[in-house]
């Protein structure tokens, strides 16, 4: 069983006629080729041509395939192209950051049709935080492009490690204030949909991988650096958890054994060199030495560091080559041990570009095994501050395809395409 399906919570949609399994692949595949016939159906599946006409027959009435005319013929009768109706249903991805929340409402091919986003304390105030995330999807399902399409589920992406044995568990180490849970079972309920859950550097992974840089390279690396840094893996097409779902916490490596202590009860992790309060609190100590910066005099923020960078400031060019170096220094160490064909980089660092790739790139090339830092590429998010949300939405997208008894009754007048 694929280990997604044991992070749904909520409903389960049950249908005693949804298709057999063996017309779950073949839906799969329509999504695939986006535009197929029958006849190619059989082709590639290896399956008779009567046994293919009778799963259409099963596929059709859920309103995800329609028949689109014929198509090109190859000698003999054109044949009838199915296709699929990617803007049939609509998915919500929710990122749950450290001070924002921020929902995507997709369609059924990855593209973003509403998009809603709020800063928040997530990580003190769980209430506050459940209202907010309500709030935000209520008004992506009301806005225009949601056109009263079906919804499919919910997506959830947490800054905590996530054990797929236990759905909607948050580490209390890294969120205290929630008690271990993550509390939106009623809103399923009240969307009437099924919940998905995992980590934010995983769900970024996937994002990159389905629709991003990552495209069709089955061994990579995603590393988020916000507030806290994570990291996400795809290995063999498929996102890599680890025995109990902590795997990639690259945050909380010791770089600096005799370093500040972290919130996770070691000393001198990544996060307290780079996360977003480490570039703060290392502007702030050197604004003595750059009395000229443009920080001075302003409100020292992620945001405010990152423009700065990028007008030349030299402060803050000293900040993002110090932050970089210790994420290269991190990064060498995943390279030389994962040997991913592609490390991408996301969050607020990653706009800034090759400002943050040259030092971290050199840092990566000094500290590992030349054959390891030649096979991978290290490059920015292509889907930028979008990317983890997209990839909530995108895991469901991922089970539903698996299981077609996600996907919910499309109304006759909302199927076509």
């Amino acid at each position: 069983m694929n280990n997604e399906n044991l992070t749904w919570k909520g409903l389960r949609r049950t249908d005693p006629n949804r298709p057999r399994p063996l017309a779950d692949s073949v839906l799969r595949l329509i999504w695939d080729e986006k535009q197929i016939s029958r006849v190619e159906i059989a082709r590639t599946a290896g399956l008779s041509r009567s046994t293919v006409s009778e799963i259409i027959k099963e596929i059709l009435p859920m309103g995800l395939v329609a028949e689109m005319g014929e198509g090109p013929s190859r000698g003999g009768r054109r044949p009838i192209v199915l296709a699929f109706q990617d803007n049939s249903c609509v998915i919500l991805g929710v990122e749950m950051g450290g001070a924002h929340v921020a929902v995507a409402m997709t369609n059924l091919r990855g593209k973003v049709l509403a998009w809603e986003t709020g800063e928040h304390p997530v990580r003190s105030d769980p209430k506050g935080t459940r209202k907010l995330i309500a709030k935000l999807c209520r008004k992506c399902l009301a806005s225009p492009e949601a056109k009263g399409r079906p919804l499919v589920g919910l997506g959830i992406a947490v800054p905590s490690p996530v054990d797929p044995a236990m759905a909607g568990h948050l580490s209390p180490v890294v969120m205290p204030a929630w008690e271990g849970e993550l509390g939106l079972d009623d809103l399923s309920k009240k969307l009437g949909v099924p919940l998905l859950v995992d980590n934010d550097a995983n769900l970024g992974a996937l994002a990159e991988y389905w629709w991003g840089r990552g495209r069709e390279i089955d061994n990579l690396a995603y590393i988020k650096v916000a507030t806290g840094i994570g990291s996400g893996h795809i290995i063999g097409g498929e996102i890599y958890r680890g025995a109990t779902g902590v795997a990639g916490e690259i945050g909380h490596l010791a770089i600096d054994p005799n370093g500040k202590p972290c919130i996770c009860g070691l000393n001198g992790c990544l996060v307290t060199l780079a996360g977003g309060s480490a570039l703060i609190e290392r502007a702030q100590d050197l604004i003595p030495e750059y009395p000229h910066s443009l920080l001075v005099s302003k409100e020292i923020t992620v945001a405010e560091i990152e423009s700065s960078a990028l007008l030349g400031d030299p402060l803050c060019l000293q900040v993002i080559r110090e932050a970089a170096a210790h994420l290269g220094t991190a990064v060498a160490g995943l390279v030389n041990l994962m040997n991913p064909a592609a490390v991408i980089l996301g969050g607020d660092l990653a706009k800034l570009g090759e400002l943050v790739l040259a030092p971290l790139r050199e840092r990566v090339r000094s500290r590992t095994l030349v054959s390891s830092v030649t096979a991978a590429e290290i490059m920015v998010s292509k889907l930028g501050h979008q990317s983890v949300a997209v990839g909530a939405a995108t895991l469901v997208l991922k089970s539903a395809l698996g299981d077609s008894r996600l996907f919910p009754a499309i109304p006759a007048g909302k199927k076509k395409s």
